[in-house]
């Protein structure tokens, strides 16, 4: 048997005007989803557990059968896994944005989806000017960075840049222990962005700068049981960001980088899907991830949200499906979102999601069923890990 789950990150919403009052699950031409829910089972979840943030984080580590109550640590800690940097147990990992302020207001969250090279320099001219033993800057994907700080603060409050997009920044800085110092460093990052050559030339062609970084998701190093001693399954995840490779490799998955994979409506899909099935030629289970339609979300930008829904299901959910039927081998495939992400909010929302479970092969599909947040009247059924947990355990069984 081979497991596949699919997750659109961030798909979920509300009804949109501009959409004709659909949400753009509802107005996305998504043949192939529809189809493969028709054929199996689709369900009403709850991915994000009473009492924490509809973060992807906790949402995603649902989709992948953990129940995040039990174990989770922080946003941070589970990046620096991907990213394969070792913490002591005295380090507290921060999630490090490059970010765009103006006017006192979260102008943008990801300083304009700046590059990943212009973000690597101007992570080493920060670690350059204000890192030392102890504190060090690590340069990542595109506007999304981390901080470890051995001994540093993590009793404090911190709200995500996505979740205050077009708010007041002082409204939302980081609050409680030592927050002096988050929000000193935070600060001191301005005046070393201010005259960057980076910046100063994004500026010149028109782009957004990174006017300074955003300090959030602090945590200790976390710990997961294996997917081996688990199920019995090995494989690996498939993504673009740290978050989703630091759980697969705490959960004992492997996470290959892919070339041209952006986080964004322009990444590298063939490429994905074409590492994904390389995995399962040589093992049981993928999870393969695609941020897209969340980064619309935070945009707020209804219809380039359902042209990533739309990519999903033709670029990923298609030929995913194809070649598991060409196969001629058992195989659980499930379709999901992590969490809704709505452009009227651009941020997080925790309402349940739907997820759609079919078992085949089952040669040609001629009918269709929805996908959407009205499924059981947009009331949860069960938490998405324990229904994850009860499919992959069959597994374990034989």
């Amino acid at each position: 048997m081979k497991y596949v789950i699919l997750v659109g990150d961030g798909m979920g919403d509300y009804r949109v005007d501009e959409l004709g009052g659909k949400t753009p699950l509802q107005a996305a031409n998504i043949p192939m989803i529809r189809k493969i829910t028709a054929a199996g089972e689709v369900r009403m979840v709850q991915t994000v557990p009473d009492g924490l943030p509809p973060g992807s984080d906790v949402a995603n580590m649902a989709l992948l059968g953990y129940n995040s109550a039990e174990n989770y640590s922080g946003r941070a800690p589970i990046e620096a896994a991907g990213a394969e940097i070792p913490m002591k147990p005295s380090d507290i990992a921060y999630r490090c944005n490059l970010v765009t302020v103006k006017d006192g207001l979260m102008d943008d969250y990801s300083a304009g989806h700046i590059s990943t090279p212009e973000a690597a320099e101007l992570i080493g001219s920060l670690q350059e000017a204000l890192g030392h033993e102890g504190c060090t800057f690590h340069a990542g994907v595109q506007y999304r960075h981390l901080l470890i700080w051995d001994g540093g603060p993590v009793a404090f409050e911190a709200v995500p840049p996505h979740e205050i997009a077009g708010k007041p920044v002082a409204e939302h800085f980081p609050a409680g222990d030592r927050q002096e110092e988050i929000r000193g460093l935070m600060e001191a990052s301005k005046a070393v962005f201010a005259d960057h050559p980076v910046n100063k030339k994004r500026i010149a062609e028109g782009k957004k700068p990174a006017t300074q970084i955003w300090l959030w998701g602090q945590g200790s190093a976390m710990q997961l049981e294996t997917y081996q001693s688990l199920y019995g399954l090995g494989g690996g995840v498939i993504s673009a960001v740290d978050l989703l490779k630091g759980i697969a490799k705490l959960a004992g998955l492997g996470a290959p980088d892919v070339e041209g994979a952006t986080g964004f409506i322009d990444t590298n899909y063939e490429g994905k899907v074409a590492a994904a099935l390389k995995i399962l030629e040589e093992d049981d289970f993928v999870f393969v991830h695609i941020e897209a339609p969340d980064e619309c979300g935070h945009m707020g930008d209804a219809k380039l949200k359902v042209k990533a829904i739309e990519a999903f299901d033709a670029r990923v959910v298609a030929p995913v499906f194809q070649w598991l039927e060409d196969a001629g081998e058992p195989y659980t495939l499930l379709l999901c979102t992590d969490h809704r992400t709505p452009v009227a909010l651009r941020g997080h929302t925790a309402e349940p999601v739907p997820m759609a479970m079919m078992t085949g092969p089952v040669g040609n599909i001629d009918k269709q069923a929805a996908f959407d947040e009205t499924i059981n009247d947009e009331k949860a059924e069960c938490l998405a890990c324990d229904w994850i947990r009860e499919i992959l355990k069959r597994s374990s069984k034989g």
